[in-house]
C-alpha cells in the first residue's frame, strides 16, 4: 500500500482534482452572490455618476449628483445643510433604537437562557416573541395609530385618570412614535443572536464564578456579557443597518414630517431622479459599511457563523 504524497515541508499534498472540485462547489454560491449583490451594486454606483433631466437619463461620468447632495454643507450650526441634518436625524434614530433594543433584547435573552429551565418552555416563549412577525410591518405600525392618536386609547386613559387636561400631541407623528415603532419591529433582530450566544455559554463557568464568591451582577458583567459579545455585535449590525435604510416606518409613524436618508432616496426615486437617488444610496452604503467595520473590529463574528 503506497504512502500518501507529501510536499517538500512534509505536509500531505492535495489530492489531484480536489482544488478543482472545491471551485465547482463554490461556483453556484459565487454566481448567486455576483448576480444579486455585486452586479446591482455596480449598477447603482455607475448610475450615481450619470446625469439626468426631466425626461431621461444621460449616461456619462459626472460628480454633479454628489456635489448637489452636499451643496451648502460648508457651514455647521444653525446653517447646517439639509443633507447633514438628515444624516444626523437618521443616526439619532439608529442610536436610540439600538440602545433600547439592546437593553430589551439582552433582558429577554437572559431570561430565556438562564431562568427558563425547560427546553419546551424556552421554545414556546421564543415562538411567542416571533408572533409580531406573523403580520406585515405596515399592519403592526398602523396598530399603534388608534392607541397613540389624539383621540386614541392612551389619551383617553390619561384624561380619564385626570393626569392630563388635553390630549398629548407628541404621542403620534413624532420622534417618539417613530422610535416606538422601530423598537416594536426590530427588537427580535437583537434577541435572536444574543439568545444564541447565551445558549452556547458553558454553565460550569457560572458555577465557577459563584463558587469564587462573585455576585450575580459580577457574574453578569464579567462572564455573561463578554461571552455574549458576538451576539450583541451581530444584533447591533442587524438593527443599525435596517433602521438606517428604513423609510416606510418613518413615513407612516412620522406623518410624512420627519426626514431620513431612506425617505429622501424613496422620494427621489418616485420623481425619477435615479442618479441622485443612486448617489445618496452610495453615500448611505459607505456610512453603513464603516459602522459595520467598526463593530466587527470589536469581536470575531465568524465564531457565530
Amino acid at each position: 500500500m503506497s504512502a500518501p504524497a507529501t510536499t517538500a515541508h512534509g505536509a500531505p499534498a492535495a489530492a489531484p482534482g480536489r482544488s478543482i472540485a472545491a471551485w465547482w462547489q463554490a461556483a453556484p454560491f459565487t454566481l448567486v452572490f455576483a448576480l444579486f449583490f455585486l452586479v446591482p451594486l455596480a449598477l447603482i454606483v455607475m448610475v450615481s455618476f450619470w446625469d439626468f433631466n426631466e425626461y431621461e437619463l444621460l449616461p456619462g461620468f459626472t460628480f454633479k449628483n454628489y456635489v448637489s447632495i452636499f451643496e451648502g454643507c460648508g457651514a455647521l450650526g444653525d446653517d447646517m445643510c439639509t443633507t447633514v441634518r438628515t444624516y444626523l436625524s437618521t443616526l439619532k434614530f439608529s442610536f436610540l433604537v439600538w440602545a433600547i433594543t439592546l437593553v430589551l433584547g439582552f433582558a429577554v435573552s437572559y431570561f430565556l437562557a438562564f431562568h427558563v429551565r425547560s427546553p419546551g418552555m424556552q421554545t414556546a416563549l421564543f415562538v411567542l416573541c416571533t408572533i409580531p412577525f406573523w403580520t406585515s410591518n405596515v399592519i403592526r405600525m398602523i396598530s399603534w395609530v388608534p392607541l397613540l392618536g389624539r383621540n386614541g386609547l392612551v389619551n383617553q386613559g390619561l384624561m380619564g385618570a385626570g393626569l392630563v387636561d388635553r390630549p398629548v400631541e407628541w404621542l403620534l407623528f413624532s420622534d417618539f412614535s417613530v422610535t416606538l415603532a422601530f423598537v416594536h419591529l426590530y427588537t427580535m433582530f437583537m434577541i435572536v443572536p444574543i439568545f444564541n450566544s447565551m445558549m452556547r455559554i458553558d454553565r460550569s463557568l457560572l458555577e465557577a464564578a459563584a463558587d469564587s464568591g462573585a455576585t450575580a451582577w459580577q457574574t453578569l458583567w464579567n462572564v455573561i456579557v463578554p461571552l455574549s459579545k458576538t451576539g450583541i455585535i451581530i444584533g447591533s449590525i442587524f438593527v443599525i443597518t435596517i433602521v438606517m435604510g428604513d423609510f416606510v416606518t418613518i413615513g407612516v409613524m412620522g406623518g410624512q414630517q420627519i426626514a431620513s436618508i431612506g425617505k429622501i432616496i424613496q422620494v427621489q426615486t418616485s420623481y425619477l431622479q435615479f442618479p441622485l437617488a443612486a448617489a445618496n444610496a452610495v453615500i448611505l452604503l459607505a456610512i453603513v459599511l464603516m459602522i459595520i467595520w467598526a463593530l466587527t473590529r470589536l469581536v470575531d463574528i465568524r465564531k457565530e457563523l
